[in-house]
């Protein structure tokens, strides 16, 4: 999953001295890798059962690929909760 940052339409002609977001880096870029890394997880965890499944992997092997993706996404989850409740704070500010 590739997730780009946000760019405004039009620059604010107020603030001049303030750069654009960067896509290579900051905190869009951090969320984006790290969503990148949940689906790589999955993926594997995914892979590990349908190998269990069919009498190629060991349970262990299984059971430990399900829970670094549950894991995964529990980071993932609480990430993306706290994002969207400062986005919600700075929403709610009055200017």
């Amino acid at each position: 999953m590739n997730v780009q940052p946000l760019v405004p339409d039009a620059a604010a002609a107020a603030a001049p001295d303030v750069a654009p977001p960067s896509p290579a880096g900051g905190a869009g870029a951090a969320f984006g890798r790290l969503l990148d890394a949940a689906g790589s997880i999955l993926t594997s965890a995914d892979a590990a059962e349908r190998a269990f499944a069919q009498h190629r992997g060991g349970l262990a092997e299984m059971v430990v690929e399900r829970a670094r993706a549950d894991i995964a996404l529990q980071v993932a989850a609480a990430t993306a909760q706290r994002v969207a409740q400062g986005v919600q704070t700075l929403l709610g500010m009055q200017i």
